[in-house]
Order: C-alpha cells, then sequence, then structure tokens
C-alpha cells in the first residue's frame, strides 16, 4: 500500500485539508523586517459557500474561511478551551436552559456599522432556519435580545455544551436573507479581514481596519485551489509555500530535513468515520456490521499508511474530546467474521456501497475494500465530487460511508449528541436507549457526569457498530521560518489575523 494524503478536518459535513503558502519576498513585499506582505493559501478542496448557515458552510473549508471574515460569540482555542469572541461573559440559569451573553463594546462590521444584539439574534434565527449541518446543535432553540449589549439563548432542553456548541455560529448583520447570494459576494462581517474576491479558483481577503482585535499585518490572503498534492510540496519546497499541512508520511522525512521548515505534528480532532447505514436491509443487524468491522485489518493499513500521523482510535470521538472514554478494541479476525455473516444470514451477493469524497481517501478506502472481497463481501468503491457526496449522505443514498470527523467543539455534543439520536437521521440508525442517555449527557451540568454518560452513550454505537471508527488523525504541519504568527490548530482550521512575514 502506498500512503495517503488526507485532508486536515471534518466536520460536518464534511472535512479539508489547505495549505497556507506565502509568495517569495519579490511578490509578497516582505523585505520589511517584520509585518507586511502577501500570503496565499494552496486549498486542495473547493470553498464553494461561504454561507455559514448554507449546506456546505459546516465544512472545514468553507468554515476556515469565514472564520476570517465574520465572528463568534464564543471560539476554542487550540487547548480546547473556550474564550469569548463577541461575547465577553456568558452564564447559564440553573437548568442550563437559558443562556445569557454579554457583548462587547464598540465592535463594528467592515462597513463601520455598530454591532447589535438583534444582529446576532437575526443570525442566529436565520442559522437555525436554514437547516444546515450544524444547525442540528440547536433543535428548537430560540434567541432573544433584552438590550443592545445583551442577548438571551434559551434551549428547548437542558443543555450544557451551549458555549462550546455556539464556536459554529457566525453573526451577520441583520437582513440577510435565506439566499442571499449578494450579500456573500460582497460580505460585510466583524472578522480580521474582509472578502475582496471570490471565484471558484481563488478567494481573496483583505484585512478589516474595523477589527475590534486590530487590523492583521499582512496585506493580502489568497486562498487558490490547488489540488494536487506535488504542486503544494514543490511550492513549499521552493519557498512558495509558507505553511502546508496534511502532509503525508511518505513526504514527512524530506520536508523535516528542510533547515528553513518548522515541522510540528499536532494531535487533532479528527477520527476516521465509516458509517453503516442501519436502514440498508443489508446492514440492519448489528451482528453483520459487527463482523464486517472485524474483517478489515486496520492495524496493518494504518501502520502502513500512517506510522506517524495516524493510531488506531479506541473510540468514537478523540482523546481531546470532553466526553471521550475509551472502548473495547475490535480485533480483526477475518475467519470469525465470515462466521458470523454466515450466521447472520447475511447475502454474499450483495453489492454494498462505499462512498467517499477527494482523491487522497482512495486508497485507504481500497485497502477497507480490499480486505472485505477477501472474505466475499462485494462492495463498490464511489469517490463522489463534494456537492454530490454531500446530497447523497443527508439522503442516506450509500450502505457505508467514509469521512474524517473533526470536531471544532471539542466537546461530545457536536458528534454524540448531533450525529447519533433517532432525530438526526444521519445513518438509519435509531436506539431509544441511547437517546436517553445523550439527553441526560446534555443537561448535566457536571462535567464528570456528561463524561460518564457519554462514555456509555459511546459504548452503544460502539458495541452495535453503527461505523467502524478505525483511526485517530494527527496532522503534519510546516512553515517557513520567515513567517511568524503561525500556530497550528487542531481542527485544521488556523486562524491567520495573527501572521507576519519577516525578512
Amino acid at each position: 500500500m502506498i500512503p495517503l494524503t488526507r485532508r486536515a478536518a471534518l466536520t460536518l459535513g464534511v472535512a479539508a485539508t489547505m495549505a497556507l503558502t506565502a509568495c517569495s519576498s519579490a511578490t509578497t513585499g516582505g523585505s520589511s523586517s517584520s509585518g507586511g506582505g502577501e500570503v496565499v493559501i494552496a486549498g486542495t478542496y473547493p470553498v464553494d459557500s461561504i454561507d455559514p448557515g448554507g449546506p456546505q458552510g459546516g465544512g472545514t473549508g468553507p468554515q476556515m474561511v469565514e472564520q476570517q471574515i465574520f465572528s463568534r460569540l464564543v471560539r476554542t482555542k487550540t487547548d480546547g478551551s473556550v474564550e469569548g469572541d463577541l461575547a465577553t461573559s456568558w452564564k447559564s440559569d440553573a437548568t442550563a436552559r437559558t443562556w445569557t451573553f454579554t457583548l462587547r463594546n464598540g465592535v463594528k462590521f467592515s462597513d463601520g456599522t455598530a454591532l447589535k444584539a438583534a444582529d446576532v439574534v437575526d443570525s442566529f434565527k436565520r442559522f437555525t432556519d436554514l437547516k444546515g449541518t450544524n444547525a442540528a446543535n440547536f433543535p428548537g432553540y430560540t434567541m432573544t435580545a433584552p438590550s443592545d449589549d445583551t442577548v438571551v439563548l434559551t434551549a428547548s432542553k437542558p443543555d450544557a455544551a451551549i458555549p462550546r456548541k455556539l464556536a459554529v455560529f457566525f453573526v451577520l448583520p441583520s437582513g440577510v436573507g435565506a439566499n442571499d447570494t449578494a450579500f456573500f459576494d460582497k460580505p460585510v462581517g466583524t472578522g480580521p479581514f474582509k472578502l475582496d474576491k471570490f471565484s471558484p479558483n481563488e478567494i481573496v481577503l483583505v484585512p478589516n481596519a474595523q477589527y475590534y482585535g486590530g487590523a492583521p499585518k499582512v496585506t493580502k490572503v489568497t486562498i487558490k485551489k490547488m489540488p494536487e498534492l506535488a504542486a503544494r510540496l514543490t511550492a513549499l519546497r521552493t519557498g512558495e509555500a509558507d505553511v502546508v499541512w496534511g502532509i503525508p508520511d511518505d513526504q514527512l522525512s524530506e520536508v523535516q530535513k528542510d533547515s528553513t521548515l518548522n515541522v510540528e505534528i499536532v494531535q487533532s480532532s479528527a477520527v476516521y468515520t465509516m458509517w453503516f447505514n442501519s436502514s440498508t436491509p443489508a446492514l440492519k443487524d448489528a451482528a453483520v456490521r459487527r463482523a464486517l468491522w472485524e474483517a478489515v485489518d486496520f492495524p496493518t493499513i494504518i501502520k502502513k499508511l500512517y506510522p506517524q500521523t495516524g493510531s488506531l482510535s479506541d473510540s468514537v470521538v478523540s482523546k481531546q474530546t470532553l466526553g471521550y472514554v475509551a472502548q473495547t478494541p475490535v480485533k480483526y479476525d477475518p475467519v470469525a467474521a465470515k462466521a458470523a455473516l454466515t450466521a447472520a444470514g447475511f447475502d454474499f451477493g450483495t453489492k454494498l456501497r462505499l462512498q467517499f469524497a477527494n482523491a487522497e481517501f482512495q486508497q485507504f478506502n481500497q485497502a477497507v475494500v480490499s480486505d472485505l472481497q477477501k472474505i466475499g463481501v462485494q462492495v463498490d468503491l464511489l469517490q463522489k465530487e463534494q456537492a454530490v457526496f454531500t446530497k447523497d449522505l443527508l439522503s442516506l443514498n450509500w450502505d457505508i460511508n467514509f469521512q474524517q470527523l473533526s470536531n471544532p467543539m471539542l466537546d461530545a455534543a457536536n458528534t454524540v449528541g448531533r450525529l447519533y439520536p433517532c432525530a438526526a437521521k444521519r445513518n438509519g440508525y435509531c436506539n431509544p436507549a441511547l437517546d436517553k442517555l445523550i439527553n441526560q449527557a446534555a443537561a448535566s451540568t457536571d462535567e464528570q457526569e456528561r463524561v460518564k454518560l457519554y462514555g456509555e452513550a459511546e459504548k452503544i454505537i460502539w458495541d452495535d457498530a453503527v461505523g467502524m471508527f478505525p483511526m485517530a488523525v494527527k496532522y503534519a504541519y510546516a512553515w517557513n521560518k520567515r513567517l511568524s504568527g503561525f500556530t497550528p490548530d487542531p481542527n485544521g482550521l488556523p486562524d491567520f489575523s495573527k501572521l507576519q512575514v519577516n525578512s
């Protein structure tokens, strides 16, 4: 098997690897000792939309751009803690159903208009009304503005994870319509950058002079579609690229030898996740799903493909996630797997459809298909364009679905709580006992109890093989030493606002 490049993250929808690059000194204007210059981001995947409430707005690629243009009430830091963005403080009532947020004074949109609580309230209503992937975190939730500097979020049930959940809610000005394409052509936001240009192959950001945290020092950030790994690594080695992440293991040693680069491998929040569609007749039986998991030699696949950037996962969520509890590993045993399938009456004439998006996941999925075929299970491996993949994912038009699921909230409420209840209808699986545990975990304000309850929920998901959860992901970052202010992000969502190009 040949090592495989990998997306920086997902999320809900869907994960994306991007590469941050800066032009050479002849074009960056980086001859000063520190500050100005153009930074170019060479992206593997297109960013088709920057509408945070749209069907693709929750993907890693769009979200990386959205966080540069728009602000949130709160955001997660690289260490997993929560800090204020537009909100300076927040508190809940005793039931964790009513949350009050105090807004930062003096915040302005990029057009100079003052931010008001009504903007936050209208943005939240639009966000939930559009029912994008991340809106599922707020079922029946409402927001009001008792004053211009205060908003109150009322949950339909106790929810102690509200602050972390709001890390994916972006604030727009009041009045943006449901399908307001004109607004997103020239969006107005309170983030560190403004949109200068948007096209299928290039996004250009320029500093927002109105940003409450101070305008970024770089003069321009250009996000270019650059899907070929070879092109990204060549740009890095020649000095055109300042930062690249998602570097495959077979390329890491050469990158690490380059004295002009900093290289860091960080544990991410992402887990390779391969759901089974439990509504498919062939996959309704948990014994069948479990047997299919046993049939794949994930330890060997990971060791060969990802010796530095992958490890065998032992839970539904990453170790950094609040709610993580280790589960009993599923052992590779193809003989037992085939016997279990036969005993369960599995029809070996059935051809299962395994869908994924993005070419760098092809070899991993091919290895999975190869192992399944060894015990007589037939699989069609289907690589789909991102928009088609997302549509088919939500309509359950698949039998096995591969995603690299990251969790920018670093809370199991965003994964276990959002994707696995019966009402989510994300993978054809429904278990009232699981729903009860998820509701109890969401209601508890005691973090230790929340971890315990989510651990029990994860055990049900794991033991019932709602999916296969083979690998915990690490991201390999490399950045040119003349770039300062760059911090590797565990979600593949680096902040560009502190970047400086030094001589």
